[in-house]
């Protein structure tokens, strides 16, 4: 059977922490022992009440998990391990594409390794990423990703919106500024497909907002046109009939305005390219531009 690897929340934490507890158990003693060592099922359940994590399934059984962790540089890689049965499998090298993925939007994926586990060092290496410093025992690496992407047509800038779409949890919030016709109708239809929520996403614009309830045990999509919104208070008078903390939210317009809804946010600019089209070219393309805004 193939590596399965899928996305997890805190009703997780027992699984993350068998993986945890027997993947750190079995590396050498070192000194000071690996953090790890002293999870339990509450503190892995706080780890993973933040961003949520990544469980590797392999033959019906968990064997590998990753918890992420974003800060103002990116997103952060913690408890990263996989069973000793497991290694060899591919577990690994599924987890880190799988991270990266969760990742888009973002500058990098970062990473601690221990100075005293040499393949360790390599294996992240091997993966892309760098040695940036670090303080002994600890080596500190990254992989450093893009955060501007051309879209020449609607399938892609959809594919994109899927892309990230399948990294959002609840709570989370997205504002999408462009120009009249920009994309970001196109780019929320495909972030609804990456959530995976019911319901053909349009333009919201006579009805201020709508909710895409989830299909799974995902978060809705609560859609906002704020141009003809005086201020994000206004919500209050929408009704709407979900919890934006157990939603992700997308506002178009937002800019300026959206930002009080939650700490942190994803900025995606939607712009124009045709300047950069070859004459007589029929395409409109665009450049996205994603950054994500970490609040402390």
């Amino acid at each position: 059977m193939s590596v399965v690897v899928r996305r997890v929340g805190p009703e997780a934490a027992a699984d993350v922490l068998a993986v945890v507890r027997e993947a750190f158990g079995a590396r050498p003693a070192l000194d000071p022992p690996a953090d790890a060592l002293g999870e339990d099922i509450d503190s892995v359940k706080r780890l993973l009440a933040r961003r949520g994590g990544l469980l590797a399934v392999l033959d019906g059984r968990s064997v590998g998990c990753v918890v992420l962790d974003p800060d103002p540089d990116g997103l952060v890689l913690r408890r990263f391990g996989v069973t000793p049965a497991a290694q060899g499998r591919g577990v690994a090298s599924a987890l880190v594409e799988a991270a990266v993925e969760a990742a888009t939007g973002r500058s990098a994926v970062r990473v601690v390794a221990r100075e005293e586990l040499p393949g360790t060092v390599a294996f992240w290496e091997a993966h892309d990423f760098v040695v940036t410093g670090g303080t002994s025992p600890y080596v500190e690496l990254a992989r450093w990703l893009g955060t501007t992407f051309d879209a020449p047509d609607a399938a892609t800038m959809r594919e994109l919106g899927g892309r990230v779409g399948s990294g959002l949890v609840a709570g989370d919030l997205v504002v999408l500024t462009g120009e009249l016709g920009a994309g970001k109708t196109t780019f929320t239809q495909g972030l609804g497909e990456g959530l995976d929520v019911r319901g053909g996403v349009t333009s919201p614009t006579f009805v201020i907002a709508r909710v895409h309830p989830a299909l799974g045990d995902g978060p809705d999509l609560v859609h906002v046109d704020a141009y003809r919104l005086g201020g994000l208070d206004e919500l209050d008078d929408l009704d709407l009939d979900t919890s934006l903390d157990s939603a992700v939210t997308v506002v178009e317009w937002g800019a300026g305005l959206a930002e009080g809804l939650a700490d942190s946010r994803l900025e995606v600019v939607i712009e124009r390219t045709v300047g950069d089209a070859p004459v007589g070219d029929e395409l409109d393309p665009r450049r996205v531009s994603l950054r994500w805004i970490v609040g402390q």
